[in-house]
């Protein structure tokens, strides 16, 4: 497979880049973070995302989507990172519709998801550092479940119509099996949602389930076999929170490239001393490095390889690395600037940071690779 896009990703990469571009500006995310906007992202713009029909990249044709793949939903998750545009496709239009294709819930969901009108959270995260264990009880209550435990780290969780809900059903908290998938609504009984500012001002909460009930057809997939819908969801979101930092990455070098070739110390630009075009040679080729990873895995998820979930891994903790290097050099070269509020590249790195931890850091998924090649 070729690493570079063909014609079709390449007008749809320049539509999402002009469409993100024009609504959801960098200064869209300064605006709702001076607001202290209690909602994270506009809803309006959320059905904006709609009628673009980028919501339904994932959704297969014959549910009313576009049937497409990831390396489309890359395209666009890397226009939303490098405009730092706050959204919600991550967790709803990639995770969690990759979690509900194939089952029953996806006719009761897709709908809304599709309109805008839906905004789904992940409820996986029990600890620090993206732990695999699920403690989150679901025992057996009439003809459902009864949920009890807690989630953090759950993304939109307080304003979300679904949470995606990681419970064990079977077996003791580091079992790879005995976990169960459940969709649960938003006005559930006994759910209660703290929200957080995390460092980039986006929100994300804490989510206590106190003796929760659903019945048995918010199960996505089998009882005690929830780690296949799991491990999908897991996959499509790993991918796409690195095509979204590939964004970052790239909107900070570009804004870093832009200003050495504007700043003039002593009469001369910058750019021309050696020291920093060697810097920023060295930021460009990791980027690259970094790119062609994340297309490699979004390749290789959209032709259902066994090799996916291996080169996932290698893309997250590649991406993580390069735009952690991107938004560093790119503060430290806009030398005392950078550090201001005035400046945008500070933004830049508190995102960076925030989705370098999403779904496994870089050394969480370095070894992961070490542990599943046996070392």
């Amino acid at each position: 497979m070729p690493l570079f896009l063909n014609d079709e990703q390449t007008m749809l990469r320049d539509t999402a880049k002009d469409f993100v571009g024009e609504n959801a500006p960098v200064s869209h995310m300064r605006d709702l973070r001076d607001s202290n906007d209690p909602t994270g992202f506009s809803r309006d713009l959320w059905k904006q995302f709609a009628e673009m029909g980028f919501t339904g990249i994932l959704i297969g044709e014959d549910a009313g989507g576009l049937g497409l793949g990831h390396v489309e939903a890359g395209v666009v998750l890397e226009e939303i990172g490098r405009n730092l545009s706050p959204s919600p496709f991550l967790t709803t239009a990639v995770a969690a519709v990759e979690a509900l294709k194939g089952t029953a819930q996806a006719e009761r969901w897709f709908p809304g998801i599709l309109a805008g009108e839906t905004v789904a959270a992940l409820a996986i995260d029990e600890g620090a550092k993206h732990r695999s264990t699920v403690e989150m009880k679901a025992e057996r209550a009439g003809n459902g479940f009864r949920l009890t435990g807690k989630k953090q780290f759950v993304t939109h969780g307080h304003v979300a119509d679904l949470l995606i809900v990681a419970a064990r059903t079977a077996g003791s908290a580091a079992d790879e099996q005995g976990v169960t998938l459940f969709a649960v609504p938003k006005d559930a009984a006994g759910l209660t949602a703290t929200p957080e500012r995390l460092a980039d001002a986006s929100l994300a909460a804490r989510i206590a389930f106190e003796g929760v009930e659903v019945d048995a057809d918010a199960v996505i997939g089998e009882v005690d076999s929830g780690r296949d819908p799991l491990n999908r969801l897991l996959r499509a979101g790993r991918t796409g929170a690195a095509a979204e930092m590939l964004g970052v990455g790239s909107g900070a070098m570009d804004m870093t490239v832009g200003y050495l070739k504007e700043r003039k110390q002593f009469g001369t630009l910058i750019g021309s001393f050696q020291a920093l075009q060697h810097r920023a040679a060295h930021l460009y080729s990791e980027m690259e490095v970094a790119r062609a990873a994340v297309l490699k895995a979004q390749q290789l998820l959209d032709a259902g390889d066994e090799r996916a979930m291996q080169a996932v891994s290698v893309a997250k903790a590649m991406t993580g690395l390069a735009t952690t290097l991107a938004v560093q050099e790119g503060v430290q070269m806009h030398g005392g600037m950078g550090m201001t509020d005035a400046f945008d590249i500070g933004f830049y790195m508190k995102r960076g940071r925030v989705l370098a931890e999403m779904f496994g850091d870089s050394n969480f998924h370095a070894d992961l690779l070490a542990t599943t090649a046996g070392y």
